[in-house]
């Protein structure tokens, strides 16, 4: 039995999170509200669709979340329970949608998360609910995850775990660096993260 409720982060530190999310986050999405305007123009003039895409994800005691992202793909139906990752050369991109996937731009409506208080700026990323239900039944741990909010960004992330996991090994990884990030917690962690994804973390030849 695992207890997801519980955090391994003291009720000071969950404080020091929670105004990290909230004030940080706040700024950030003033300051980049331009921007995603732009970009949802760009969306509306080169592909039929909405501007945003909703996916139901788990988030912090494995309750289900609905965590945005810009649409970066042509409108297409998947089968029940299944969600197909995307590949190298995907077509279902659009040719804006690839700029936005490699610059992760894609990403930037999730501080609209954190305001709300579903996710966190830095955090384990958030796989998809029938990638969970796979997963957990091959890496030990692998649940865990969820005992804290989900992350735009993460220490996995940073050390180029992104992008397509089509080898358990490499879903392995990343669990591993998510398991580290919550066990030694910080701050400090959190805003080097933060700086270290604004310099070197947006363009990825991983993001496809």
């Amino acid at each position: 039995m695992l207890d997801l409720s519980s955090s391994p982060m003291q009720w000071f530190s969950q404080v020091l999170k929670w105004l990290e999310d909230r004030v940080l986050g706040s700024m950030i999405l003033v300051l980049i509200s331009p921007l995603m305007l732009a970009i949802a123009t760009g969306i509306k003039l080169t592909s039929q669709g909405p501007i945003f895409f909703r996916q139901s994800r788990h988030g912090w005691n494995g309750e289900i979340i609905q965590v945005l992202k810009f649409r970066t793909m042509v409108i297409h139906k998947e089968n029940a329970g299944q969600v197909t990752q995307a590949t190298k050369g995907d077509q279902r991109v659009t040719p804006f949608g690839c700029f936005l996937r490699r610059t992760s731009l894609d990403e930037l409506p999730q501080f609209i998360n954190v305001v709300a208080g579903s996710m966190s700026i830095v955090g384990p990323r958030p796989h998809a609910i029938a990638h969970n239900e796979q997963y957990k039944e091959l890496i030990p741990r692998y649940m865990l995850r969820h005992k804290v909010k989900p992350g735009i960004t993460g220490w996995a992330q940073i050390n180029g775990l992104r992008g397509e996991t089509d080898t358990l090994d490499k879903m392995r990884m990343r669990v591993e660096f998510d398991m580290h990030y919550i066990e030694h917690w910080s701050l400090w962690n959190d805003l080097k993260i933060i700086l270290v994804t604004v310099f070197k973390g947006f363009i990825n030849p991983n993001a496809y």
